[in-house]
């Protein structure tokens, strides 16, 4: 980021106008990232259990070759955690994993290699809302590895220690404002996407935020999936991700080895995923979080943030 601009959105939620902070948060535009946490993974761990078996062989074949392509197809943001947030980023996807034969619970940051420990990029999240108190973040637990019942048991009992009562509790979507929160100190809406989560009152389910997901290279594919799924958005109860991601193929993958998913991907073709976010419009029928690789690469973040003044009329804006 170029210096001096890094904190312009560091505080947007809180310096909406009060009509914006008085409508459903899932009327709301709000920038996410994809594969949140993999600005950094670990080129020395083993490759991580949610890759398939014939690039576990490969892992083992070329070690450190294999590793170091993995990082470039696996490293989706080069951002980290606080500057993300910074940055205006609020949806944040997540997977996780424990490490096979690691002793104890620890669970990790996985996109192909493992990254950090969750536990230090919650308690980065943590440090940033501390500082921001009008800033409200989505925490997207969506995948889980190599977790058995006692790797969920201290995984719950984290966020609950690292958030306390900024954690807010599942109830109806409609009613979830960012006036409300801010009445009631709430900061974190964590959705975890595993039974274990159920009957806990601060885990809202997966359900209650559908990210469909087009898994296609082609451009024109993408968007064409985006409106489509847009359109199908549910009336009620949910909010919505709407994932303008390229996903890289096995062959991609092998052309685009040398370059990695940066080069070869995604800069190619980010003019005509931005054009189709710069075109969206929030609100009932609306877009509400949209995730993107690479959130630096642009003006992502600014992007989004700015498609909430189509909420305002000619005098809200004057009145601003």
């Amino acid at each position: 980021i170029p210096a001096g601009i890094g904190n312009v959105n560091a505080d947007w939620m809180g310096l909406l106008p009060s009509k914006l902070s008085a409508m459903p948060l899932k009327h709301l535009a709000v920038p996410g990232s994809h594969d949140s946490f993999t600005y950094w993974v670990d080129v020395q761990a083993p490759v991580g259990p949610d890759q398939k078996v014939y690039v576990k062989y490969l892992a083992t074949m070329f070690s450190v070759l294999a590793k170091k392509v993995m990082v470039k197809w696996s490293m989706t943001q080069n951002l980290t955690f606080m500057e993300q947030l910074d940055a205006g980023i609020r949806y944040f996807d997540l997977r996780v994993s424990s490490k096979p034969g690691e002793p104890g619970n620890e669970i990790y940051f996985i996109h192909g290699l493992f990254g950090h420990k969750v536990r230090d990029g919650l308690l980065e999240i943590n440090s940033f809302l501390s500082k921001h108190k009008k800033e409200v973040v989505f925490l997207d637990f969506n995948h889980y590895y190599a977790m058995e019942a006692e790797h969920h048991v201290y995984l719950l009992g984290m966020l609950q220690e690292v958030f306390g009562s900024k954690l807010c509790n599942n109830c109806a979507v409609e009613s979830i404002t960012l006036d409300y929160l801010w009445d009631k100190k709430y900061q974190v809406i964590v959705f975890y996407h595993h039974p274990s989560g159920q009957g806990n009152p601060v885990m809202w389910p997966g359900n209650k935020i559908p990210a469909p997901w087009a898994n296609t290279t082609e451009p024109n594919k993408l968007i064409q999936f985006l409106e489509t799924t847009l359109k199908e958005r549910a009336k009620q109860g949910s909010f919505h991700v709407s994932q303008a991601i390229l996903t890289p193929r096995v062959n991609t993958v092998a052309k685009g080895l040398v370059w990695g998913l940066r080069n070869y991907l995604v800069e190619r073709n980010l003019p005509t995923i931005m054009s189709w976010v710069a075109a969206q419009r929030p609100g009932v029928d609306g877009v509400n979080i949209i995730t993107s690789d690479f959130v630096e690469l642009t003006d992502f973040a600014n992007i989004v943030i700015k498609l909430n003044n189509l909420l305002l009329s000619e005098q809200d804006r004057k009145a601003r």
